[in-house]
């Protein structure tokens, strides 16, 4: 992070939010007046900032919604979480994040194959459409979507001769899947370069897709989100899971889930923490970002280089879906059988090149007959999970009934994990 900028736009951003956003003037009520570290600041309760984060009677927003963009960033339908940008900052947003996409091995002339998702308030495909429209490289865009069928895509790409594929993993898999049915030409395939994003990238994935096109490069467009927003950029030095810090537009921090100290030393893991330095109408401070990371590079490196090592306990995440522990507890509360001293934890894993999720339920007395019911009502409350399982993008949900003593807490402390990402094991 570079000191000047963050000497010059730290302070004034932390008055604006705590003159403007009821949440934040609160929360900050007992801070000093002038506030000149980062590390002065709380990390933030993602339970409090969503509570306080609504449409309508929200307390977080420092103004007017009357321009820019709603987008959903996760939630069931009855809990959904909206993120809200101005006009300005979705375009400070976007043309940052293009800049660290020219540098991720895109090429003046490259032909773009869209393959992200659009509609029902999602931001990945019009955020990719603007980022490549903003791009300093010259690039012609294919935009497809995520939910064309694999057919469609392959004679789109086939017929434009798209150079650059774009999308989730799931919706490569899917690609590669039918150009192996219908047996497709590798060598007549002018794809050189796969750019994914919203879910981590598997070697057994990356090995697929390299046979299926010979000599292709395989990167992440990025790394951020709709709630947090800037998180990261990756330009040819990363290697897988890798990325680069926005300097000039995010801080960046890496903490001790203990202490919420950060960390700076190389190779000590931690939970990512964002504060978005160019966001004003829904400001962003020590936000928790919901993954773990480590450092790679010397503290004070200019665009110092981390490395993210799976999901944090704030949320799940299966494929490209989201899964938040206060709404799998809502589901398993409207079962009497789960009620109480019933408690959880969610497994993230991989297999047969999908991710799946383990529900682990500490409760040995409970009738394993509910185990479909619950399930059921899990597809009922975040309908993209059945969706993308009805197209074999990802596994079904399974089912442990435990002992609540075989549930796993942090040896440290003594707290329950509540989200367990076994995919990196």
């Amino acid at each position: 992070m570079s000191m000047e900028i963050s000497r010059e736009i730290l302070p004034s951003l932390i008055a604006f939010a705590r003159k403007n956003s009821p949440f934040y003037g609160d929360l900050y009520r007992a801070l000093p007046e002038t506030i000149h570290a980062i590390e002065e600041l709380p990390v933030l309760s993602q339970q409090a900032f969503w509570e306080a984060n609504r449409l309508e009677g929200g307390q977080l927003l420092t103004g007017a919604m009357h321009d820019g963009i709603v987008l959903k960033s996760g939630g069931t339908t009855g809990n959904p979480k909206f993120s809200v940008f101005s006009r300005t900052d979705w375009n400070v947003f976007v043309t940052a994040f293009s800049r660290g996409l020219a540098l991720g091995g895109l090429q003046d002339g490259d032909r773009v194959a869209n393959l992200f998702y659009v509609g029902e308030l999602y931001g990945s495909f019009l955020f990719t459409h603007k980022a490549l429209e903003e791009c300093p490289k010259r690039v012609m865009q294919l935009p497809i979507a995520g939910a064309t069928t694999p057919a469609d895509v392959y004679r789109f790409i086939t017929e434009l001769k798209a150079t650059v594929l774009a999308g989730v993993p799931t919706t490569m898999m899917s690609l590669v899947d039918h150009i192996d049915k219908v047996g497709g030409d590798p060598a007549a395939s002018t794809v050189r370069l796969i750019l994914f994003a919203g879910e981590a990238m598997y070697p057994d994935q990356r090995a697929r897709l390299e046979a299926c096109f010979p000599g292709v490069e395989i990167r992440s467009i990025g790394y951020a989100s709709t709630d947090a927003g800037l998180l990261g950029f990756a330009d040819l030095s990363c290697g897988p899971n890798e990325f680069r810090c926005y300097d000039d537009d995010a801080l960046f921090e890496i903490v001790d889930e203990e202490t919420g100290s950060p960390i700076v030393a190389p190779g000590i893991e931690g939970l990512a923490v964002v504060t978005a330095l160019r966001r004003h109408l829904m400001p962003i401070l020590r936000y928790p970002v919901g993954d773990r990371a480590s450092w790679v590079d010397a503290h004070g490196t200019a665009h110092r280089k981390f490395l993210l090592r799976g999901r944090s306990d704030e949320s799940a995440r299966v494929g490209p879906v989201t899964l938040y522990p206060e709404d799998v507890r809502s589901v398993l509360a409207s079962f009497p059988a789960c009620q109480g001293a019933c408690d959880f934890q969610l497994l993230t894993i991989h297999r047969d090149g999908k991710d799946g999720l383990i529900l682990r339920i500490g409760n040995r007395n409970a009738d394993p007959a509910l185990s479909a019911q619950i399930i059921a009502a899990i597809y009922e409350h975040r309908p993209m999970y059945g969706q993308l399982l009805a197209q074999g993008k990802i596994l079904p949900i399974d089912i442990e009934w435990v002992d609540a003593t075989a549930l796993e807490i942090n040896p440290r402390s003594g707290k329950l994990k509540r989200v367990i990402d076994r995919r990196f094991a």
